[in-house]
């Protein structure tokens, strides 16, 4: 989706392999990644998701296959050199100082300096200004430390658009987060989409997938075993893919399974409080607001 003519992918991904050991993370993965979408890579423990990401975004090295990117071949030797490329991350466990306001975190190592001299009324400004463009209600002055965990991660992806990014890996981005402040973070996925990046997200949380994503990938056992359109499947058959369901005993187990009709109302209240954080921000609650 979101290709036109004979315009290549964002990214691919041909024939990724990589080895801990004796062990294979990953045995030859085929993936595309198109422009403006979100994309939910998912899977049991230890299928190989977060090692996927972590090649992507330069932070491990393959021992086989070949990475492209706009077309062109490429390799990915670090999460800086992912930097100047225009792929941006944000793993889980994200440092910050907590002696720093939010706009010194923005900009911790990346300060703007004019003659020697730390810009602080420049990275305000420019921490106001990718706040807004996620609509979050965080003040750049508020210290860090005084952040619920929510917001906490909105500025870790605010920190992200500080180098205008392509492409945004998240790992478990609505990871121990309250409802809202779930839907928040959803909502803001939802919105650098619409600004025309692309996201690409490994979440255990089905619910939030089909929230927001608009492509979901299935790993088992270091492949990947399934790609499907969100709109054209199912919460069934996701976890029978996640769980290698062969039977049609098995594929009943699921829908009766007390577990997918929680994902189902969760799913519903889910919708209901990215609606109701979208409209809060939509009244004004900017993060240019002092």
């Amino acid at each position: 989706m979101h290709r036109t003519g004979g315009e290549p992918p964002l990214l691919r991904l041909e024939d990724i392999c990589i080895k801990f050991g004796f062990v294979e993370a990953l045995k030859s993965v085929n993936l595309d990644i198109n422009r403006q979408e979100v994309v939910a890579i998912v899977g049991d423990n230890g299928a190989g998701k977060s090692t996927l990401v972590k090649i992507i975004a330069g932070f491990l090295q393959p021992g086989f296959g070949h990475i492209y990117l706009n077309g062109e071949e490429v390799t990915i030797p670090s999460i800086r050199a992912a930097d100047r490329m225009g792929i941006a991350s944000v793993f889980q466990g994200q440092e910050f100082c907590d002696n720093l306001n939010v706009a010194a975190n923005l900009f911790l190592g990346k300060e703007v300096n004019i003659g020697g001299v730390r810009d602080d009324e420049e990275m305000n400004s420019r921490a106001r200004s990718v706040l807004k463009t996620l609509s979050s209600a965080i003040r750049v002055g508020s210290p860090i430390a005084s952040l619920s965990t929510g917001q906490r991660q909105t500025v870790a992806i605010a920190r992200t658009l500080l180098n205008d990014p392509q492409l945004i890996l998240l790992d478990e981005p609505t990871a121990a987060l309250s409802v809202m402040q779930t839907a928040e973070v959803l909502s803001y996925i939802k919105r650098l989409r619409s600004e025309g990046r692309t996201v690409v997200m490994v979440c255990h949380d089905l619910p939030d997938v089909f929230a927001v994503s608009d492509r979901i990938v299935v790993i088992r056992q270091g492949r990947i075993s399934g790609v499907h359109r969100t709109v054209e499947t199912s919460y069934e058959e996701i976890i029978a893919e996640i769980a290698g369901v062969a039977t049609e005993h098995e594929y009943e187990e699921i829908t009766e399974s007390p577990k997918y009709g929680n994902m189902v109302r969760e799913r519903k209240l889910i919708d209901r409080t990215m609606s109701a954080a979208l409209d809060r921000n939509a009244k004004g609650y900017w993060a240019g607001n002092e």
